[in-house]
């Protein structure tokens, strides 16, 4: 059975190791010490049986050892980092596998922020090397983003996206190292306006729950923007768009209601205030709801599913 190998040991690296696992993929998980590596075993596992109750009857296997000491590449087939959002950090980190890693396995990096092109700069095989970026919770949502760096290898790449196909995710493949790759750069347009409407006092933060929701949001589990669109007509998306798109909130800055959300110290959840306050109790259901919700969203795209 092939190996993957997950770099890191925070909340999206046992989501990633819990993915693969429940899809009979064999996982080395490589921390800081063995001892930091050791500790999410318990946290992998149960994710792991709530996708796949029958997982170990595949033989899959968690294993877990230290970074710096590692040197097993026999059987590996995909390296993904997963280690904190810091550039250096980064850089350090992949000059050494650039040197230790076997040039035939590919390396991915899960940032979200940082182009794997300045990731990879330098390196003598940033040509097997991409980013690899998936959303929280890792474990749930289906999307995977690889996307080729400036001397990342396209033929590899697609090797890549079969390898997450296999691993029952839905990889795109971004063929330019842009900010943002797909879907962060859709959802920052999205919240761009979102958050303009909110600062003009036309709409509160509930009012586009809401409207997102159930509306588009709602259409969009079935299908994606481009295809609900052909399926509607797209001159009637034309003749909208004359009205509605000089009216687009286009300011680069970020809009002042947030910006002094920030400045005061409220985060969202994670300070228990953002554009509201969260008790304890409230945050728990929340969350309880977000959960079973995805789930409940994975399940409906499974609904009739698409070819790939």
């Amino acid at each position: 059975m092939k190996q993957v190998v997950v770099v890191g040991t925070g909340i999206m690296a046992v989501g990633i190791a819990a993915g693969f696992l429940a899809t009979n993929h064999q996982v080395i998980l490589l921390g800081r010490t063995q001892s930091r590596a050791k500790e999410q075993e318990t946290e992998i596992l149960a994710l792991t049986k709530t996708m796949n109750p029958d997982w170990e009857a595949s033989g899959a296997k968690l294993v877990t050892g230290e970074i710096a000491s590692w040197a097993d590449w026999s059987e590996v087939i995909w390296v993904i980092e997963t280690i904190k959002e810091d550039m250096q950090l980064k850089q350090e980190l992949f000059a050494s596998l650039d040197q230790r890693v076997p040039e035939h396995i590919p390396i991915g990096s899960n940032s979200s922020g940082f182009p794997i092109s300045k990731i990879s700069a330098g390196l003598k095989t940033a040509h097997r090397m991409f980013n690899a970026h998936y959303f929280m919770p890792a474990h749930i949502v289906p999307l995977v983003e690889v996307v080729l760096g400036e001397k990342s290898d396209p033929v590899m790449g697609e090797q890549v996206c079969q390898l997450y196909r296999q691993a029952k995710k839905k990889p795109v493949l971004v063929r330019k190292d842009i900010p943002g790759f797909l879907a962060n750069r859709i959802q920052h347009a999205l919240m761009r306006e979102a958050l303009s409407l909110v600062q003009d006092g036309i709409a509160t933060p509930d009012d586009i729950d809401t409207a997102v929701r159930y509306s588009f949001g709602f259409r969009y589990a079935a299908v994606g923007p481009m295809t609900q669109k052909e399926i509607s007509g797209w001159e009637g998306m034309a003749g909208a768009s004359v009205e509605i798109w000089p009216s687009l909130y286009t300011n680069p800055n970020l809009q002042p209601c947030v910006a002094q959300m920030i400045e005061q110290g409220k985060y969202g959840m994670k300070s228990k205030e953002g554009f509201r306050k969260w008790s304890d109790t409230e945050m728990a259901q929340m969350r309880h709801k977000y959960n079973v919700r995805l789930k409940a969203a994975f399940d409906v795209l499974q609904v009739e599913p698409d070819e790939n």
